[in-house]
């Protein structure tokens, strides 16, 4: 049975520790200079509708790294959902390589595609959830300070796409998760309605980082919402991560952010640029996690 990777609640606690723990092996590996030739002549399709630094670089990185190729495919390259139906592209895309990873606007029409896709489906970003970086945030928790189980991370911001998909870790990894949003930036009803185990809500987010041992956010302002700017940037006042907030949360609490970042507005650079900070081990780790779901999801 095909496995896809579309929702992280897609995978068990089991598989995704598994990946987990693999990708701190495989980055001690590729650390100390050994090759893993694993996904020899395997390839990855790899298909846009935004443009990404992290996610194209760090998928297209793996794959070489694990002996494998890429091809990339924005929206200018193929016809997915314009001229072709995405059931057609799914059926023929899939039928010439070993997995797909698709960044898309629109969780549907990944869901869409992975029901005629005969090789693994990644989803490395949409609109309602970004899997893959939670499973790099996790990573780098553990790798710094053990196990997750019963810590505390506060959600400083916008009720975004990671946001939700902390939602949905929260109850499988068990740690406690503390949101606070301005009103009307909550995360969505589904997601509040379906996820509810460890999670609590604040409209104050000084509140939320009592005793946190991370504090994460995003930009307040993500692709394709340029118009709210001025608006969101109103509502999000008081909801920057500054040292103040910082020193509500435990003294060796860490900050992670998915990048990219704006400093001064949901974070000061006294914050994203200091001590606390793990952001560029967060980003490298992509690479790391992803190249361990993709063994995962290729070889199994």
């Amino acid at each position: 049975m095909i496995k896809h990777f579309i929702n992280f609640d897609d995978l068990s606690l089991k598989e995704l520790q598994g990946i987990i723990d693999q990708a701190i092996s495989l980055k001690k590996e590729h650390k100390s200079g050994q090759i893993n030739d694993t996904l020899k002549n395997k390839t990855l399709a790899m298909i846009f509708d935004k443009s990404s630094t992290r996610t194209r670089v760090s998928f297209e990185a793996g794959m070489t790294q694990l002996g494998g190729q890429s091809l990339f495919l924005s929206e200018k390259d193929i016809q997915l959902g314009r001229g072709e139906p995405i059931t057609d592209s799914a059926i023929v895309i899939s039928s010439m390589v070993d997995a797909v990873m698709l960044r898309l606007s629109s969780h549907e029409d990944i869901i869409e595609f992975s029901k005629h896709s005969s090789k693994p489906v990644i989803n490395a970003l949409s609109d309602e959830s970004h899997p893959c970086q939670i499973l790099a945030d996790l990573m780098t928790y553990q790798e710094m300070n053990g196990s997750i189980k019963n810590k505390k991370i506060a959600w400083i911001g916008d009720g975004c796409n990671v946001c939700q998909t902390y939602m949905q870790a929260a109850g499988i990894f068990d740690f406690e998760l503390s949101i606070a949003t301005p009103k009307g930036y909550e995360p969505s009803e589904l997601f509040i309605e379906n996820y509810k185990k460890n999670i609590n809500f604040y409209s104050d987010p000084l509140m939320a980082c009592e005793n946190a041992d991370i504090i994460v956010t995003d930009v307040w302002t993500s692709m394709g919402q340029e118009s709210e700017k001025k608006q969101r940037e109103l509502a999000f006042t008081g909801f920057q991560v500054d040292q103040n907030m910082m020193n509500q949360a435990k003294k060796d609490a860490i900050f992670m952010h998915c990048l990219p970042a704006y400093r001064e507005k949901e974070v000061s650079s006294e914050v994203i640029d200091g001590n606390q900070s793990v952001v560029w081990s967060e980003a490298e780790n992509r690479l790391h996690v992803q190249k361990s779901l993709l063994l995962y999801l290729i070889e199994n």
